[in-house]
């Protein structure tokens, strides 16, 4: 159904202009007020505040990408009370509720409003020299095990981001167990294996890299690296006859990606993406949004944001570094392969399109139009009754889920091209999920500021796209203390594909835990709580990230 305001009582009550700014009407801009005035201290909490929260949508310069522009000359014109009013309430677009979720106090929804005001600093660069004494060698390669040293199936651990702690809990997936805390670095964006297993990187949104090497008697860190100062996105070299060679990390700042020693982060080549967009404009902030690496050719598929470009870096000679560029759509985010691992489909989201990219041939495939911000995750893969193979994203912006064929021999008709349109509860949706042995495909809804949407799931059944969709009341199941917020995000499969893990995220002072459902009976199986379980949120399972199930 469509979100509109008055499904969400609170957000009934903002002011007109909020509402003018989301597009539901059209006015003149209102006066420009005075910049506030904070003092050093204020402005440095605003600072880290607006990293930790604000800046993965809206940009370190806030020149505005997945979310709205936060520049003064739009900011001063509207002023601090409708600010404060947007910040605390969110929308039904996929903005926050951060005030009323709990997540910032009134005083620092206040000094937030005031914060964006004013001109945002422009940080530090970060060279090859710079991550290199950054680097540290925890266990070095020769003082690693020779072989596994300890008894845990390796094939299904899950990698779970503990991010307002800046640590990922490793979890045995047989036995629901803890295995080890792990530190690493701030809201750990996304967890990769290397090709072979073994390794495990993950990387912060502070741009600190980890590797945990899976064969220890106890999973641990053995090398640990700051690529830049903001990052979300690392891989790891696939392509036969490199596996475990090279990792790739990229940085939101500065703009750049990094390649490495695979088993040491020792860091090799570092690559500016700074340039012109699709549209032929400079932009001073291409971030990289998201990596993956070809199966079909020795490169990392390179995803720069701002500019919409798409580039394909062949690492067989780092000396000669041998870059093909895609001109895609602006605003890159986050993507997946189809199920044959040689197509990769990614967000252009503040373009409301999809990307796809032929990664055997190096070309751009298809430039699909969906719904409102689309963020599928890595998507979703699965039969259509109708329409063969397709590929699925849900949006932050509305409650649609888009459809996409992907079989362009066999269903030449439907490929690139969106076959069917679900609706589901409502936009702020963040990830959407089957597995190739369910029938189950799940979406949420952690972003919508109405807390019946943020705490459930919808989940349909592949099999019957057509009945509709099933919500099941995960936050509700997980049944936890105090009253702040309980978002439900991302659901993860096991390897066997019959259970799907998704989690309960709290506040940081809160309790937060991980509940468990049975795929086939889509009922509840258990309920994971720790108190070391701080505000879980991406979970990856060892086997689907490594193998690209999904």
């Amino acid at each position: 159904m469509k979100a509109t305001r008055w499904m969400f009582p609170a957000l009934a009550a903002l002011p007109l202009a909020f509402w003018m700014v989301q597009g539901h009407a059209q006015t003149a801009a209102p006066p420009q007020h005075a910049a506030p005035k904070l003092t050093a201290d204020e402005f440095t909490k605003a600072r880290q505040i607006y990293f930790e929260r604000c800046a993965g949508c809206h940009g370190v310069l806030r020149k505005g990408a997945t979310g709205k522009a936060l520049t003064p000359d739009i900011t001063l014109a509207r002023g601090t009370e409708y600010l404060k009013t947007f910040i605390k309430y969110g929308s039904p677009a996929g903005m926050p509720n951060w005030g009323t979720s709990g997540d910032l106090s009134d005083a620092e929804v206040d000094l937030m409003a005031k914060y964006v005001q004013l001109e945002p600093p422009t940080p530090p660069e970060f060279s090859l020299a710079d991550i290199e004494k950054s680097r540290r060698d925890i266990v070095p390669v020769a003082k690693r095990p020779t072989r596994k040293m300890n008894q845990y199936n390796l094939e299904n651990l899950f990698s779970v981001t503990l991010r307002d702690s800046g640590e990922v809990a490793l979890i045995d997936g047989d036995s629901k167990q803890i295995i080890n805390i792990i530190k690493t670095g701030y809201a750990v964006h996304i967890s990769r294996m290397s090709a072979s297993g073994r390794y495990l990187y993950v990387i912060g949104r502070d741009a600190r890299l980890n590797l945990i090497d899976l064969w220890m008697p106890k999973p641990d860190n053995v090398a640990e690296v700051k690529i830049g100062l903001e990052a979300r996105s690392v891989e790891t070299s696939k392509y036969k006859g490199y596996e475990d060679k090279y990792a790739v990390a990229g940085s939101y700042w500065p703009p750049q990606y990094v390649i490495m020693e695979g088993d040491t982060l020792k860091p090799l080549k570092v690559v500016s993406t700074r340039g012109m967009t699709v549209d032929n404009e400079y932009h001073p902030e291409p971030r990289v949004a998201s990596i993956v690496a070809s199966h079909y050719n020795p490169e990392f598929v390179i995803n720069a944001k701002e500019t919409g470009k798409i580039l394909m870096v062949n690492y067989a000679d780092l000396d000669n570094l041998k870059t093909t560029t895609i001109d895609a759509a602006k605003f890159l985010h986050d993507g997946g392969f189809d199920s044959t691992g040689r197509y990769f489909l990614v967000a252009a989201n503040a373009s409301d399109k999809i990307a796809v990219v032929d990664t055997k041939e190096d070309r751009l495939a298809g430039l699909v139009d969906v719904g409102k911000t689309p963020h599928p995750g890595r998507g979703a893969n699965f039969i259509h009754p109708k329409f063969g193979p397709v590929w699925a994203t849900s949006h932050l912006g509305d409650e649609t889920i888009s459809l996409i064929g992907t079989d362009p021999v066999a269903h030449k008709p439907q490929a690139w091209k969106v076959v069917q349109t679900l609706k589901g509860q409502g936009g702020g949706s963040l990830f959407i999920k089957t597995h190739p042995k369910s029938h189950n495909l799940w979406v949420d809804t952690p972003l919508n500021p109405d807390n019946k949407l943020n705490q459930s799931v919808a989940v349909f059944d592949t099999k019957r796209l057509d009945g509709g969709f099933e919500v099941l009341p995960i936050a509700q199941w997980a049944n936890l203390r105090g009253d702040g917020a309980k978002r439900v995000v991302q659901a993860e499969y096991n390897q066997a594909g019959d259970e799907v893990w998704f989690s309960v995220w709290g506040t940081k002072d809160q309790e937060s835990a991980l509940v468990v459902v049975d795929d086939r009976t889509r009922k509840l199986k258990t309920v994971i709580r720790d108190p070391r379980l701080i505000t879980p949120t991406g979970k990856f399972n060892t086997f689907n990230t490594r193998h690209d199930v999904y």
